[in-house]
């Protein structure tokens, strides 16, 4: 318990440095921006409780906006992601369940699943942070292709982390 406690608090400042000090410094075309800090949301344990995902969601979102000098933005999108974190859990649920203890992960989960679960995540985290940002009709199509465009690579930003961190199976 305590070693996930430590575990998470690192991972925790340094995605939000890394977002802070580097990637919001990174616009390629004005139109991708790469949200690494969702990674946080979307490694966290399937046994945690939901106030604790939005708490957390909250957290970090406010130390982003911090950062970008955004008022909210970032902390209501990762609230909303954190929100809908649990019914993507169900809709991609295996036949047996969630093993108690484990987090989703590329490793822990497969491909196809992860693949399923974060992009669906990180979709709706980049359409919503967006179009608050946008907050207008007029530019519906624009900011749908840079909520696109930023998904996409912040899905295969997730993806490079993901793969730091797997380690083959054993084969004897």
């Amino acid at each position: 318990m305590i070693r996930n406690v430590i575990k998470y608090g690192i991972s925790f400042v340094l995605l939000v440095l890394f977002q802070g000090l580097i990637l919001n410094n990174v616009e390629l075309g004005g139109y991708v921006n790469p949200f690494l800090y969702v990674l946080f949301i979307l490694a966290l344990p399937f046994d945690t409780p939901d106030w604790v995902v939005l708490s957390l969601g909250f957290l970090i979102g406010i130390f982003i906006d911090t950062f970008t000098s955004t008022i909210g933005m970032h902390a209501s999108a990762t609230v909303f992601m954190g929100f809908m974190r649990v019914f993507v859990l169900r809709l991609f649920k295996p036949r047996d369940g969630y093993d108690f203890n484990t987090t989703p992960s590329l490793q822990n989960m497969g491909l196809m699943w992860y693949f399923n679960y974060a992009s669906v995540l990180i979709v709706l985290h980049h359409l919503f942070l967006f179009y608050i940002e946008s907050f207008k009709l007029s530019q519906f199509f624009a900011t749908f292709g840079r909520a696109m465009l930023s998904s996409v690579f912040t899905l295969v930003l997730v993806f490079i982390i993901q793969l730091f961190s797997y380690k083959p199976a054993n084969r004897l």
